[in-house]
């Protein structure tokens, strides 16, 4: 019995381990996602308004021509896969990689990955790739993004491939993120009338370029690639915590349903062994559930304003408990 009743406090022990890692994960992820977000709507309306630029040069000069807006005679297609850099994140990563090679299917392809799994993966299944110098997705910046911007130029340029695109993982809420691939070169669309294009867009396309518009256009090209890798890195960074925060989540609820299992069981164990103390367990028990339910009543209805105070004078009484060794 003695070596059941230790069996089972090991059992106990080890799941709670493991509770407090996942909750620690899926917390270290909720802090850190919020940042991610902000970045990602920051940096939005920026590289919107140079795609609008790029629009206007386009539609304001008759005899436009641009290599970067013309069809392509190339065929072969590069992806800019972003992927994480770790695992724990649920299927993040496998989706993004399944949207990649249901998009790929058929092409001559050549990729350009960003963060670890994606190198990993194009190693694996030897892919010819671009460049594998930027295998840390958390450590790319927005000059990164604009040095993978003209690497990509340079070789459109030279005929390398004649398509680009940037496949990468949507965040659409913290419950939900889409991978998908979005092209990006040639900007063939770039010149077209759109719905909606009034006189005073028209008025703005009789602003003179030097030394022309072609070559304006030209050179804000590569910082509009660098702005949409830019956001697809932040989209994706967001997804990738959005992601593990969800994994985490439910793993420490499977993990609350083991441990509760673990607890029945060690129950059963201590009763059948005469170990209880039934007036400790039980007081301790309803005081448990009391201060439970008015701490969640207390919440709901005060908010933040309530929890702050408490948190604080807890930590006092603590520091004094620890300071007098009481």
């Amino acid at each position: 019995m003695a070596a059941n009743m230790k069996a089972v406090k090991l059992r106990i022990k080890s799941v709670e381990s493991t509770m407090q890692i996942t909750k620690a994960m899926e917390l270290v992820a909720s802090s850190k996602l919020r940042k991610a977000k902000e970045r990602a709507d920051t940096c939005r309306p920026y590289f919107q308004e140079l795609y609008r630029t790029l629009q206007e040069i386009a539609k304001g000069n008759t005899e436009f021509y641009s290599v970067y807006a013309k069809e392509a005679v190339q065929e072969k297609c590069c992806y800019v896969l972003i992927a994480g850099d770790r695992g724990l994140a649920g299927g993040y990563n496998a989706n993004l990689l399944r949207c990649f090679e249901e998009d790929a299917k058929g092409k001559m392809v050549s990729v350009l990955p960003i963060g670890k799994k994606a190198v990993e993966y194009v190693r694996s299944n030897n892919l010819e790739y671009v460049t594998d110098a930027f295998a840390e997705i958390a450590d790319i910046s927005v000059a990164d993004c604009f040095e993978i911007a003209s690497i990509l130029c340079k070789e459109f340029r030279q005929g390398t491939f004649g398509h680009v695109e940037l496949c990468y993982t949507r965040f659409v809420s913290i419950l939900t993120q889409n991978p998908e691939s979005v092209p990006v070169l040639p900007l063939i669309d770039i010149a077209k009338e759109e719905q909606g294009y009034n006189e005073k867009e028209r008025i703005r396309n009789l602003i003179l370029y030097e030394p022309n518009g072609v070559e304006v256009f030209n050179s804000i090209v590569p910082e509009y690639l660098g702005g949409l890798i830019y956001g697809g890195v932040c989209e994706s960074v967001a997804s990738e915590l959005a992601a593990r925060r969800n994994a985490m989540e439910k793993a420490t609820g499977n993990v609350k349903v083991v441990n509760l299992t673990s607890n029945i069981s060690a129950l059963i164990t201590f009763i059948l062994a005469g170990k209880i103390l039934w007036v400790l367990g039980l007081s301790a028990s309803v005081f448990s559930i009391a201060g439970h339910y008015l701490g969640a009543h207390m919440v709901v209805k005060n908010g933040v304003k309530i929890i702050k105070p408490i948190i604080l004078l807890v930590l006092a009484l603590l520091l004094i408990k620890i300071v007098l060794g009481i």
